[in-house]
């Protein structure tokens, strides 16, 4: 049975961007989502995928979701969340890679949430992760990490599993 789980770098305040960028520069962060991503399709919205410094993520299945465009390079595209899910019915897990509005619309068929939670609350955002009541997720991990030379806060990855699912 497909498994959808959202991953996102999330601040105090479910802060996630500012200016269609991400807002920390977490280098472990992202050795996390290139492990738990790569192999598997990752699904994002327009804005995302422009975001991206080289395009395309390599190895993995990257589909974009746009009403208006349908080219981007190395993707596919579809117009809806559900068509993009129906087109990945051999997938054991799909992330959920950004935006808001995608984590959004995401957010009431999610089984998994990738969070990375940083102990921070930044001054300027205008992107943010959607709230959820956590006590309708079980913590299935929750790996506590220091600020150093290369993370310049407090960081926890906490993954989540819709209870009840």
């Amino acid at each position: 049975m497909q498994k959808i789980a959202l991953i996102a770098a999330i601040a105090k305040n479910n802060a996630i961007g500012m200016e269609n960028k991400l807002i920390y520069w977490l280098p472990n962060d992202l050795k996390r989502f290139k492990e738990l991503t790569t192999g598997h399709t990752i699904i994002m919205g327009s804005n995302t995928f422009r975001s991206l410094p080289k395009g395309a993520l390599p190895n993995r299945r990257n589909i974009v979701l746009s009403r208006k465009e349908s080219s981007f390079p190395g993707t596919e595209s579809f117009k809806s969340l559900e068509e993009a899910l129906a087109n990945c019915t051999n997938e054991d897990i799909v992330y959920v890679i950004g935006g808001e509005m995608l984590y959004r619309t995401a957010m009431p068929i999610a089984d998994i949430l990738c969070l990375t939670e940083i102990d921070d609350t930044p001054e300027k955002a205008d992107a943010f992760f959607p709230e959820f009541t956590k006590s309708e997720w079980e913590v299935i991990e929750n790996e506590a990490h220091t600020k150093d030379e290369k993370h310049n806060f407090e960081y926890r990855f906490v993954t989540y599993l819709k209870r009840n699912k």
